[in-house]
């Protein structure tokens, strides 16, 4: 079995595949304490792989080096597609396993994947299997952090996943519009702009905001809130090869 294990900003997420098929996951805190002896002598882990968007990692990795077949994810690894990007040392560890992912899921196919989460991330991976790049901007909870840190009275919200209203009747209600109709707009529009490029695009969403973005967008939508994990799974059984 392998251990896939992916470092965010504020989460911790693993996955456990058994012949390339999801068995377990999880999400911890990443300041949570995660007992990876305990966790490996309850499972059959062979071979590992990390990728972070961190520079530290937590103790339990020295744990996987030493008693896993263990795999870091970085820009020198070995990967089954063609990575264009010209920056590829500063290209974060998680957007790369997310398009390989999805380009496996729809091979020959130009794929858009959005990836929400701290940041919505649009990464672009065309038919011939070639990374290009894609594009950052804040998430939701950055969104609403921006707003009360450089403002002096609009107060710090967290987001109301439930609102559907396009006019906010309150400084509660248009910060609500203004962030959650925002982001929705955004990736909307970009879509688009993509599509009008690349006709026949296909879309997929994942990360923790993933659900919000399919309910709101209205044109037909691939959602998988594992992509980053299975992309991972990948590369290691690419390298493993």
């Amino acid at each position: 079995m392998n251990l896939v294990v992916d470092i965010g900003n504020t989460r911790i997420k693993y996955g456990v595949f058994d012949k390339g098929e999801l068995v377990e996951h999880a999400v911890i805190d990443r300041n949570d304490k995660f007992d990876i002896t305990v966790f490996l002598k309850q499972r059959s882990i062979r071979r590992s792989i990390l990728s972070a968007v961190v520079n530290h990692f937590p103790p339990f990795v020295n744990v996987l080096k030493e008693r896993t077949n263990f795999l870091e994810f970085n820009s020198e690894t070995k990967i089954p597609v063609k990575n264009l990007y010209r920056t590829a040392n500063t290209l974060g560890n998680d957007r790369l396993p997310a398009v390989i992912a999805a380009q496996q899921q729809h091979p020959g196919k130009d794929v858009l994947v959005i990836d929400s989460g701290t940041c919505i991330k649009y990464n672009f991976i065309n038919a011939k299997g070639e990374y290009l790049g894609g594009g950052i901007s804040p998430g939701i909870d950055m969104r609403f952090k921006a707003l009360n840190t450089f403002t002096d009275r609009l107060p710090l919200l967290t987001a109301d996943y439930d609102f559907e209203e396009l006019v906010g009747t309150s400084s509660v209600g248009s910060l609500q519009s203004g962030v959650m109709n925002g982001v929705i707009s955004e990736a909307s529009g970009i879509r688009e702009r993509y599509e009008q490029q690349y006709p026949g695009l296909v879309c997929v969403i994942t990360g923790g905001n993933a659900g919000f973005f399919e309910k709101r967008l209205k044109k037909p939508i691939f959602a998988d809130p594992f992509l980053v994990l299975k992309g991972l799974n990948i590369i290691l059984e690419h390298n493993a090869k």
